[in-house]
C-alpha cells in the first residue's frame, strides 16, 4: 500500500497555474481531500516529475553497457528529478528497466539508424540507403512509438558534414514509420539536412544547430519541435579542435554552428517552435544533468518559466504523459522555492515521489 500523501505547499499545474490542496492516494493524485488521514505530509513547491526528452539510458561511450550500468544511469537521472525519459536510441534493451517501479518511466526508441561507417562505432544499426526503410520498420516495432535516425554526420571523403541518406529515401522511411504507428526524430547538425527532414514530414529534430531563417516558418507550420541538447552542443569546440588537422572545413563548420547555438534556439522559440529539454546523456554527457539543460535554455534567452516548461508540463503533454491532474500517477518533485523564478532550486529537491512512493537518493 502506498497510502495517503498530503502536499501542503503550492502546486504548479501549469507554468501559469497554481493550486492548493493536493493528495496522493494509493499512487494517484487527487484534489479532493481523502477521508483517511495522511500517512505523510510534504511541504514545498510541487511540480510534475522532470522530463529528459533526449536521453540514452543503456548507452555508454563505447556503445552497449551492462545491466548494472544501465540501472545506475536510471537512478542518477531519477535522483536529479527526471521521472520521464524519452530514449533517443540505445543498444541496450531497456525493457527490463520499465518493470522497475522505483526507476523513471522510459519511452523507448530502439537503436539509432545510421549510414554505414557514418556514426559512432557500436552505437547504431548501420545500413545503406536501400536498407533504410526496412530498418525503420524494424526499429518502429521494437520501440515505444519512436524511431531515431542519424540525419547527418561527417563525410570523411568530403571533409564536412553531409546528409546520411538521400532525401527521397528519407521520405520513404518516415512514411514507413508512420505506417507502423511510430514517430521519427533525427539527429541533425547541418543546415541542408533540415530541409530534407522537413520535406519528409519528420516529427522532431534533435540538436538543430543548422537552423536558418528559411527553416523557421516551416517548423512552425508543421509543428515540428526541436530538442536542442545545449549541454551537448557545448562540446563542439572540443570536437573541432580534435578534427582540425585532418578535417579543417568540418572543424570550422562545427565552430560556426556552436557560435550561433543560442541565437538559433531563441529565434525558433520566439517564432513559436516547440522547444523541449534533453541532455543527450549516455555517451559523452553524464546522466542526471536535466537542470543544467534547463539553465542552458534560460541562458539562451528563454524565460525561466519557459525553460522549465520545456522539461515539465509541455514536455509531458507532447509525449502523452500525465502532468498534475485528477487521477494522474503521482509522479512529482518538490523544491523549496518557486522554480519558475529560480530554476537552480531544482538542484536540491526536497522530495521525489514516483508512482506514489517517496524515494530517497541512493
Amino acid at each position: 500500500m502506498r497510502g495517503v500523501i498530503e502536499f501542503s505547499g503550492t502546486v504548479l499545474t501549469a507554468p501559469d497555474q497554481e493550486r492548493r490542496g493536493l493528495w496522493s492516494v494509493d499512487g494517484r493524485l487527487t484534489f479532493t481531500r481523502p477521508a483517511a488521514p495522511p500517512d505523510l505530509v510534504l511541504n514545498g513547491w510541487v511540480l510534475p516529475g522532470l522530463v529528459d526528452a533526449h536521453c540514452h539510458i543503456g548507452l555508454g561511450p563505447e556503445g552497449d553497457v551492462p545491466d548494472s550500468v544501465a540501472g545506475e544511469q536510471a537512478v542518477t537521472d531519477r535522483n536529479a528529478g527526471t521521472l520521464l525519459v524519452r530514449d533517443a536510441g540505445a543498444v541496450h534493451d531497456t525493457r527490463w528497466l520499465q518493470q522497475r517501479p522505483e526507476l523513471p518511466r522510459i519511452i523507448r526508441a530502439g537503436r539509432h539508424i545510421a549510414r554505414t561507417r557514418r556514426y559512432l562505432r557500436g552505437f547504431a544499426v548501420e545500413v545503406e540507403p536501400d536498407g533504410l526503410v526496412e530498418a525503420v520498420r524494424k526499429q518502429a516495432m521494437a520501440g515505444d512509438g519512436w524511431v531515431k535516425l542519424v540525419g547527418d554526420w561527417i563525410d570523411r571523403d568530403a571533409g564536412d558534414l553531409s546528409p546520411s541518406f538521400p532525401a527521397a529515401v528519407v521520405r520513404d522511411a518516415v512514411r514507413a514509420a508512420h505506417d507502423e504507428g511510430a514517430r521519427v526524430t533525427a539527429h541533425c547538425f547541418a543546415e541542408d539536412t533540415l530541409d530534407d527532414m522537413l520535406d519528409a514530414g519528420i516529427d522532431c529534430i534533435e540538436h538543430g544547430t543548422g537552423l536558418l531563417p528559411r527553416h523557421v516558418p516551416r517548423f512552425v507550420e508543421q509543428r515540428v519541435p526541436i530538442v536542442p541538447t545545449l549541454i551537448n552542443i557545448a562540446t563542439f569546440p572540443d570536437i573541432a579542435s580534435r578534427a582540425e588537422a585532418k578535417f579543417p572545413v568540418y572543424a570550422a563548420h562545427m565552430r560556426a554552428l556552436w557560435e550561433r547555438r543560442n541565437e538559433r534556439i531563441l529565434e525558433a522559440f520566439e517564432a513559436g517552435v516547440p522547444i523541449y529539454a534533453g541532455t543527450d546523456a549516455g555517451s559523452v554527457i553524464g546522466h542526471g544533468r536535466i537542470v543544467d539543460e534547463i539553465q542552458a535554455l534560460h541562458a539562451a534567452g528563454l524565460p525561466a518559466a519557459s525553460a522549465l516548461d520545456a522539461a515539465s508540463w509541455a514536455a509531458r503533454g507532447w509525449l502523452g504523459a500525465d502532468g498534475i491532474a485528477e487521477g494522474a500517477s503521482a509522479d512529482v518533485v518538490l523544491c523549496e522555492r518557486d522554480p519558475r523564478l529560480d530554476p537552480a532550486t531544482l538542484r536540491d529537491l526536497t522530495h521525489i515521489i514516483l508512482r506514489g512512493r517517496q524515494l530517497h537518493k541512493e
